[in-house]
């Protein structure tokens, strides 16, 4: 069954929800605060399980990306695919879907321990907050665009379809 315009608003709302607060979360660190750590290392382990800069020439973009998307699954949930556009922001939701099911599932192999591009520094931190947050959220996030990406917009009332009435002469 595919979901309805109300179910599809509120896939296009949790979705957007963890996106922007990502989003600000990267605009916050092109700031140079380091919260909730206490060195831009740690954060970058932390978050990522590398040394990687936390510069605003690395974090605005990606809070650019993350807004981005946030607002073409909004906009997707509001449209539809009915319309050229729609199919378009179709797409788009079937990327964040995509993307988000790629961190999802490079987070379960480095689960079970599959060091790939992890740094040997990485440590527990990351670790954890992989199994129990990043992980987690990104597999849910893209059962949820992909879950959205099936709606075609409608609700139920708008999937019969009428016959016009007879014209009197």
């Amino acid at each position: 069954m595919r979901p309805t315009r109300p179910t599809a608003t509120a896939l296009a709302a949790a979705i957007a929800t963890v996106l922007t607060t990502d989003a600000l979360l990267h605009l916050f660190w092109s700031t140079g605060a380091t919260w909730p750590a206490q060195d831009v290392t740690t954060l970058s382990y932390a978050v990522l399980g590398a040394d990687v800069p936390f510069t605003p020439p690395v974090l605005l973009p990606l809070a650019t990306m993350l807004l981005t998307g946030s607002a073409l699954v909004v906009v997707r949930a509001r449209l539809g695919r009915r319309t050229r556009i729609g199919r378009l922001l179709q797409a788009a939701t079937l990327a964040v879907g995509c993307g988000t099911a790629v961190r999802g599932l490079a987070g379960v192999a480095w689960a079970f321990g599959v060091r790939a591009g992890l740094d040997d520094g990485a440590g527990d931190t990351f670790h954890w907050l992989n199994l129990a947050l990043y992980t987690p959220l990104c597999l849910a996030m893209a059962l949820a665009a992909f879950r959205l990406a099936a709606t075609d917009g409608s609700t139920k009332n708008e999937t019969a379809t009428e016959e016009a009435p007879a014209r009197v002469r």
